[in-house]
């Protein structure tokens, strides 16, 4: 590996490559094509970035490298860690759920890394907004497998024609391909397969009794959990609202996520889920793919899944990059387990609850953003000073084209509404409370 991409990956705070970084990067230097077959938290995402970052000019001007990825979330977490990176190069992502205008604008002016999704990537092809890709030298595909599934072959069919300079491809997927298609022209690579070391997980499953109604076990197990992160995993959108509010009617809060959200409900229900404002997430399937969530304890089966595949994926929320993890089955009278589910021997023993707990943090909303000229040490340096909090009652800062989110030590926030009351940030009135 060279110098370069050492020093990228201490920037992001790591001290040494995990198996899947280095063996993705080894082969990228030795072939011009790749298939990288390992699941969502195994460090995929730095595995296909530093191999970009090991084989492109970052000099050269224009998009040197091209990222594709299934959904928005994904675009946006691939955007966070190349960020993290440190590298001085422009980074954009590009995706539905908001106005194509403030991409249309950042394109001006290409960036070296453009991300996007299938789709909004061909929009801007249409529109004219993507002429220069015949520069492009690099192609990756994330989860290339869930692109197939989401319906995005003939998008990427479209884009790769376009891509007439192209001289490596990645493809990472969480599943073994059959074939590849031929306008990707993978008649030669290399492959890394992680699969089977992935699925070495150090899971602790376990089953659990009930009687009556699941959510009354659900609340006392949520409960012995502490602040630890948990996420509970339910078959349908409605189910998921259902039993994120009956929680919060007991009094233990959560957010819930599913596919019928709106883009920014999704958006805030994940920042307050990875900023401690929310130590439980109740989701549906889509929450078992394309999410870099870092240290789930716990993965719960509020509703068992419908195939063995959306079972695995679920478990491989916890027990990721090398930690273990727990996993939780409920069994009523007359439970009939799918046959893709064994069973865990031991009964796991819920008592009732004793406390219930409350979240470390509290995510404080700004209306304005990258967009307002306002970064993450504006908002820092407005804390420090208007609202008198020292840096252990700041958390994590997430800033959006036209909005913040700050996470504030849940026994700090009121006081300090009260000192920002009638405060500017950056000159601007903005709002500034507590995040619906």
């Amino acid at each position: 590996m060279k110098n370069k991409a050492l020093t990228y990956l201490q920037n992001a705070g790591h001290s040494k490559l995990l198996d899947v970084q280095q063996q993705a990067i080894e082969a990228s230097e030795k072939a011009e094509n790749v298939i990288v077959y390992s699941k969502t938290g195994s460090g995929k995402t730095l595995a296909f970035l530093l191999s970009v970052l090991n084989s492109i000019d970052l000099e050269k001007k224009g998009i040197q490298a091209l990222i594709l990825a299934p959904s928005r979330e994904l675009c946006l977490q691939i955007e966070s860690v190349f960020r993290s990176l440190k590298t001085g190069k422009k980074v954009l992502a590009c995706y539905g759920g908001h106005a194509i205008r403030s991409e249309q604008n950042s394109l001006t002016e290409s960036p070296t890394i453009l991300i996007g999704t299938p789709g909004r990537l061909a929009d801007h092809i249409d529109r004219g907004n993507l002429e220069a890709l015949s520069k492009t030298a690099f192609l990756v595909i994330d989860e290339f497998d869930k692109c197939l599934e989401f319906g995005f072959d003939d998008d990427m069919a479209y884009i790769t024609k376009k891509l007439t300079g192209l001289t490596n491809k990645i493809l990472v997927s969480a599943t073994r391909l059959n074939e590849v298609p031929d306008y990707l022209d993978l008649s030669k690579h290399k492959v890394v397969d992680r699969l089977a070391e992935d699925d070495k997980l150090e899971i602790s499953e376990h089953l659990i009794e009930y009687k009556g109604e699941i959510i009354e076990t659900l609340f006392p197990l949520l409960c012995s959990f502490k602040n630890e992160k948990s996420i509970v995993f339910c078959n349908y959108r409605e189910v998921a609202e259902d039993v994120s509010n009956q929680l919060r009617e007991m009094g233990i809060g959560s957010v819930f996520y599913h596919g019928g959200l709106e883009q920014d409900q999704r958006e805030r229900a994940l920042i307050k889920y990875r900023n401690g404002s929310s130590d439980i997430l109740v989701c549906t399937d889509l929450g078992a793919r394309g999410l870099d969530i870092p240290e789930v304890h716990h993965i719960v089966h509020f509703q068992y899944p419908g195939s063995l595949e959306a079972f695995v994926h679920r478990q491989g929320r916890t027990a990721r990059m090398s930690a273990d993890g727990h996993s939780y089955l409920f069994k009523g009278a007359g439970t009939e387990f799918p046959m893709y589910i064994t069973p865990p021997d031991s009964l796991y023993q819920v008592n009732e609850a004793q406390d219930i707990p409350k979240p470390n943090w509290t995510t404080l909303y700004f209306s304005g953003g990258k967009k307002d000229k306002i970064n993450k040490i504006d908002l820092v340096g407005f804390l420090f000073k208007k609202g008198e909090l020292s840096k252990e009652e700041i958390g994590l800062i997430t800033v959006q084209d036209r909005a913040a989110y700050v996470a504030i030590s849940r026994n700090s926030i009121h006081s300090l509404l009260k000192r920002i009351k009638n405060e500017k940030v950056k000159g601007k009135r903005l709002k500034m409370e507590i995040s619906k």
